[in-house]
């Protein structure tokens, strides 16, 4: 059997970039405290730790692949919230922020991390920003620190 590539929970000194979206602000500055928690719980600094504000959900992605393009960070973390309403406006920015995020990933060489709440109504998103369910930022963050460490492993081979 060939070696087991594993990711730890460590990203010191590493520079980490957080987009979030200012639409649905109530859920998404949770999302973004629960990130910084995490990172913060495991060691980042904050002067390591960049964040950007963009208008909504369908923004998230240009901003991200911005960090990205710069070269300064070990990875990037996206969050927001987007609650379906009563047009299918929902579906569109749901999908789109999606897509976007997972291209922006695929064609970097760094954890690009998806942390956008879709909800049904607003119970699903008080749920999944720091109640019941736990806040996905902070599950975001856990996963970027994680991803970091472990490229870093294969790249060492």
């Amino acid at each position: 059997m060939g070696r087991k590539f594993e990711g730890r929970f460590d990203a010191r000194g590493k520079k980490i970039a957080i987009v979030g979206s200012r639409f649905n602000d109530f859920f998404t500055s949770e999302l973004m405290n629960g990130a910084l928690d995490c990172l913060h719980r495991h060691g980042v600094d904050d002067e390591l730790i960049d964040t950007a504000w963009v208008p909504g959900g369908f923004e998230i992605p240009m901003a991200a692949k911005r960090f990205v393009a710069s070269g300064r960070y070990a990875a990037v973390i996206c969050v927001g919230c987007v609650i379906q309403g009563d047009t299918p406006h929902f579906h569109y920015v749901s999908s789109e922020v999606t897509k976007g995020i997972a291209q922006v990933s695929l064609d970097s060489d760094i954890p690009v991390v998806y942390g956008i709440i879709t909800a049904e109504n607003l119970d699903q998103a008080i749920e999944r920003s720091g109640t019941k369910a736990g806040n996905k930022g902070f599950d975001a963050a856990l996963t970027a620190l994680e991803m970091i460490d472990l490229c870093a492993e294969i790249d060492a081979g």
